[in-house]
């Protein structure tokens, strides 16, 4: 989430009284690997240690389940090294990271998670409706404007990978304001809906990981260009066949930029344990995964619940079934 290493892990907030509480959200914040400006505002927001916590679990599980039918599968290991380049994959990270942060901190100020913030607080009238019916919109308002101070993002002159990692990181805040949907709820006489109350809400994260996966698919490789305009270099890219084939294209706000071309992952490095043992689809996706090593088959049984019945009154009940199981693992 930082751009330095977002996967350190703390002991969840107990129950305790207010004082002791106060403590301990000052020690989580120090056991994150933030910078000093970041820290102090992580001391000073009463629950925020615990919201970048699940935004980084939030952003890694979502990682990986987008990658998990590719040679990079989001793991863990070689985390910290791929963030110092600039692949497609880097690039994901930091819009996802952010995404996920963005997406926690809306969900944390409407659950009442957070001590600075609260529901949506937009100043128009269906929001006022909403807080009178007792919904709470997810504060989208509030997150985005918190993230780009903890970020501390300012125009950074002609450094290249800089400016990268800022388009990216706006990338993944632009894809959760783009999932952002009006929700409704009826209040007339049996459920009719003479009287109703609309909100905005998130939508859920898994469809924002979706959208920056086929970003990641059609992520543009970029170069600094100076713009004598503007008196700055910028982004650009290939071509569009839109544009003079005499001048670069700017990437689009929505796209996923990078500047290095991704290793393989193959075999082992310092990116990625490589493919050797993973599980893929014969008729799917082990040929590329595998990288023309070839395949293992194996056969297991497993056992299922089957026969489900539903027994007065109130539980089901299941018998065990077996089958067998064809298992295709990569070669070493």
């Amino acid at each position: 989430l930082t751009g330095k290493e977002a996967l350190t892990h703390f002991p969840s907030l107990g129950p305790s009284a207010s004082s002791a509480q106060g403590k301990v959200h000052v020690k989580q914040c120090d056991l994150l690997k933030l910078s000093r400006k970041q820290k102090r505002l992580c001391r000073r927001e009463p629950g925020l240690a615990e919201t970048l916590r699940d935004a980084i679990r939030l952003g890694i599980v979502e990682c990986q389940y987008q990658f998990r039918s590719e040679r990079w599968n989001c793991s863990l290991e070689g985390r910290t090294s791929l963030l110092k380049r600039g692949f497609k994959e880097t690039a994901f990270l930091y819009a996802v990271s952010s995404a996920a942060l963005t997406h926690s901190l809306a969900r944390a100020c409407s659950a009442g998670r957070m001590e600075r913030c609260t529901c949506d607080d937009s100043p128009d009238l269906e929001n006022r409706k909403a807080w009178q019916w007792g919904v709470c919109g997810d504060n989208l308002k509030y997150s985005t404007k918190f993230l780009k101070k903890f970020l501390g993002q300012k125009r950074i002159g002609k450094d290249l990978r800089a400016k990268v990692d800022i388009h990216n990181t706006n990338v993944g805040i632009k894809a959760v304001k783009n999932g952002l949907k009006t929700t409704c709820k009826c209040h007339g006489v049996s459920g009719s809906c003479a009287v109703r109350t609309c909100w905005k809400q998130l939508s859920p994260f898994h469809e924002i990981g979706r959208l920056l996966k086929l970003r990641y698919d059609d992520a543009v490789k970029v170069f600094s260009t100076s713009n004598d305009a503007v008196g700055h270099s910028e982004l650009a890219g290939p071509q569009r066949h839109s544009h003079s084939p005499k001048h670069p294209a700017s990437p689009r706000s929505t796209d996923l930029v990078y500047v290095e071309d991704s290793p393989s992952f193959c075999r082992p490095s310092k990116y990625s344990l490589g493919t050797a043992g993973r599980t893929c689809s014969r008729e799917g996706n082990c040929d590329s995964m595998c990288c023309g090593r070839g395949y293992n088959t194996q056969s297991r049984l497993v056992t299922f619940s089957c026969h489900c019945q539903v027994q007065w009154c109130c539980y089901v009940e299941c018998q065990q079934c077996m089958q067998e199981e064809v298992v295709y693992s990569c070669k070493q």
